[in-house]
């Protein structure tokens, strides 16, 4: 383990070659000060889930209660979409309501925070239809080299010269 800790690196296992254990550097800095592009980074992190974009999405158009966002997102468990809700919530992107009747009823909605992130979001949306099947009536599966119709489309391919 001492030759790792001056690499300040993680230790990892790959199930193929636990003999052949490879080290690989933090992506995360401790500190979002290193570079210009630690902005991005410090952004991502904020909004890196799963889910945390979609939910986003819909919370723009206004607010909505909890048992609301799980008929939208129907592969999501209850478990993930409240994590996922508690991050944004510390993070300040979205504000719970809880309103003190039974059976409880919770609402959530974006705080100006997470307005701010509308027109990111909007432009994931826009890049989304222009570049998966979204905006051409395919669906989250559709393959890049095949078209509606399942006639093989060509692949361009870019060799590195090796």
């Amino acid at each position: 383990m001492k030759r790792y800790a001056k690499y300040s690196q993680e230790r990892t296992y790959n199930a193929h070659s636990i003999g052949n254990d490879t080290a690989m550097p933090r992506i995360r800095h401790k500190q979002l000060d290193c570079s210009p592009g630690c902005a991005v980074e410090a952004t991502l992190e904020l909004i890196d889930g799963k889910w945390k974009g979609v939910i986003l999405f819909h919370l723009l158009q206004g607010t909505m209660r909890f048992n609301a966002l799980r008929k939208r997102f129907p592969n999501v468990t209850q478990r993930m979409l409240t994590a996922q809700l508690r991050e944004l919530e510390h993070d300040g992107f979205v504000l719970r309501t809880v309103y003190a009747e039974v059976p409880p009823k919770v609402e959530y909605s974006l705080t100006e925070r997470g307005r701010s992130l509308e027109p990111v979001i909007m432009a994931l949306k826009h890049w989304g239809d222009a570049h998966t099947g979204f905006g051409r009536g395919q669906g989250p599966m559709s393959k890049p080299d095949v078209s509606c119709h399942g006639e093989q489309r060509p692949i361009s391919v870019v060799m590195d010269g090796r």
